[in-house]
């Protein structure tokens, strides 16, 4: 077995021994009620819920639209479709487009780089269809493609009418879908999402900063974007990461942007002061290998498909409770990704986490001999494991 396997299973061992009961010092009050229409705040890694008020509500995203926009282009990007040293000229329509603006002039060529910051840092009208044109031709053809990365995404409850955020009765989300983008954007185009944690843009000699006024008041967070309409109010998706563990906060329907900047820090705050996330298992590494029989082995390595996070209490570390299901009397042929059994890790009486054990490999049927041998050896297995259950068969 590698160095790698005998680490995991050590630390199982360990937290299995670990007696049950919480640290004195981890009681976790209330998460904060705030004034604003709808929030959301989750775990990076773990996914996990920490706060929430009608966080599957239809709500109207204002320019947190924008998040999906970068989005769809950064995929475009990385499809090879385009290169960030690519011209746009900027077309009449994308110039006149009224709210917050890039200040981009019509008729000029202006490098999609540029047009990426006045979008993510300005929150640029301008820049926003001006990409969005340049991209799929029209604003409309480039919504439809906003609709299907977000059926992808799993934003079930999400319909984009337009790549701005300017209000449409056809354009909502809801702050938990919103929280599924942020996710993505972190995860899947890390370069990308460091531009949301830039302060300040000049562009045609006008420095601009960035909304998100957060940047300013803590040194942990990076991003992500703010947003404000007569409709939707004052929005503010934001996240930072601090002691090894992310969080994605997703505010909307403020009264101020001095309320939506106070209310997310309460948030994030809470959250980091409360809460710890720790990274319990590997994927695709050997967690168990328990016997198999008839096959050409006689072990199977089983483990979990997706890394293993898990978001508690500070302080409960110790205290948690994890246990391996594993089916009895594994028999070959075995094909890897099969389910055979599953990882279960508890919190006292509640379940933090569930997940499938699987084959890590295929397993094929042995030698005639081996079959014979080992389906003999099975049979006192089966005796000598399940004595009671054997008498019973026998009377």
């Amino acid at each position: 077995m590698h160095r790698t396997a005998f680490r995991w299973i050590s630390f199982l061992c360990l937290i299995i021994l670990s007696p049950l009961g919480l640290a004195a010092n981890t009681t976790v009050p209330a998460a904060p009620e705030l004034e604003a229409e709808a929030y959301i705040l989750v775990d990076f890694r773990s996914g996990k819920t920490l706060a929430a008020k009608d966080a599957d509500k239809r709500i109207d995203p204002a320019s947190l639209t924008k998040m999906m926009t970068v989005y769809v282009f950064d995929h475009e990007l990385q499809n090879g479709k385009f290169k960030l040293e690519d011209e746009v000229t900027i077309s009449e329509n994308a110039w006149k487009t009224e709210g917050s603006r890039m200040f981009v002039p019509v008729g000029k060529k202006i490098q999609i780089k540029d047009l990426l910051r006045g979008i993510i840092i300005q929150s640029g009208n301008d820049a926003t269809v001006a990409l969005a044109e340049f991209v799929a031709g029209s604003e409309s053809a480039f919504a439809d493609l906003m609709n299907q990365y977000a059926q992808k995404l799993g934003m079930t409850s999400t319909h984009f009418a337009n790549s701005t955020g300017i209000p449409n009765p056809d354009h909502y989300t809801t702050a938990r879908d919103l929280s599924l983008l942020a996710n993505a954007l972190i995860t899947q185009f890390p370069e990308t999402y460091k531009i949301y944690s830039e302060k300040w843009f000049t562009f045609n000699g006008i420095k601009q900063p960035n909304r998100n006024r957060l940047l300013w008041r803590e040194p942990y967070i990076d991003g992500i974007k703010t947003g404000h309409s007569s409709t939707a109010g004052y929005c503010l998706a934001a996240s930072g990461q601090k002691d090894n563990m992310r969080l994605i906060s997703i505010l909307v329907g403020s009264k101020t942007e001095a309320e939506r900047t106070e209310q997310t820090l309460q948030l994030l705050r809470y959250g980091f002061r409360f809460f710890e996330t720790h990274h319990l298992f590997q994927a695709n590494t050997a967690l168990n290998e328990p016997r198999v029989w008839m096959g050409d082995r006689k072990k199977l390595a089983l483990g979990i498909t997706r890394d293993l996070y898990i978001t508690i209490p500070q302080g409960q570390y110790k205290s948690l409770d994890a246990k391996m299901n594993i089916d009895k009397n594994l028999t070959a042929p075995i094909t890897k990704g099969d389910n055979h059994g599953k990882l279960v890790v508890k919190l006292g009486d509640d379940l933090i986490a569930e997940m499938p054990l699987v084959a890590l490999e295929n397993v094929d049927k042995g030698t005639m001999w081996d079959r014979f041998s080992d389906y003999v050896s099975l049979g006192f297995h089966k005796i000598l494991n399940n004595p009671q259950d054997e008498a019973t068969k026998s009377s």
